[in-house]
């Protein structure tokens, strides 16, 4: 009757240690509440981007062009990188409230559109040292254009929201947009 049981021990021992190491594994991911993490409001900020590409102090410049790209009429495979004054009103001198800091490629083949890549960097007030994250389409040829607000941190951590930008002023290649920013965090 022993010997009936013999070949049943080994697979008994195996069921017996794969109960013991699953036992013993931990959870692949795990749900906490975030400490210091505040009920969510929603903060709308206003601002003007100022995008200079001629003259002495360019403030985004091209890091890559296809061949074939001064041919085109949309500039398709150009890249820039940019970091841009973001100001409180539209006229160059207005107070510097933070700094665009990315870059933007042309990746429509038929029409004048963007993808922009920025954070954008906060260095005045009450979100001094705070950030955003804006990755998104940017077809800079319609009057108003939206792009996802991803993330952010700081003030903005959690965030998330939208980008509205409208064109102030377009003298030659340099731009003055206007942006209004509505960010859940």
């Amino acid at each position: 009757m022993a010997k009936c049981f013999l070949p049943f021990i080994p697979l008994f021992l195996i069921v017996l240690l794969l109960a013991v190491a699953v036992s013993e594994s931990k959870a692949y991911s795990t749900t906490t509440p975030f400490e210091g993490h505040k009920p969510e409001k929603l903060t709308h900020l206003h601002f003007y981007f100022r995008d200079v590409i001629t003259g002495d102090k360019p403030t985004a410049i091209r890091v890559a062009a296809p061949p074939g790209t001064n041919s085109s009429a949309v500039s398709f495979g150009v890249v820039m990188i940019a970091d841009d004054p973001l100001t409180e009103g539209p006229d160059p001198s207005s107070k510097e409230v933070g700094r665009a800091k990315g870059m933007y490629v042309s990746m429509d083949m038929n029409l004048l559109s963007f993808t922009m890549v920025f954070n954008l960097a906060f260095t005045e007030g009450e979100f001094n040292g705070s950030t955003i994250a804006m990755y998104g389409r940017n077809p800079i040829m319609s009057k108003v254009r939206e792009m996802p607000i991803i993330g952010g941190t700081w003030v903005f951590r959690f965030a998330r929201g939208y980008a509205q930008a409208k064109t102030y002023k377009l003298v030659g290649l340099n731009a003055v947009v206007e942006y209004n920013v509505f960010i859940w965090h």
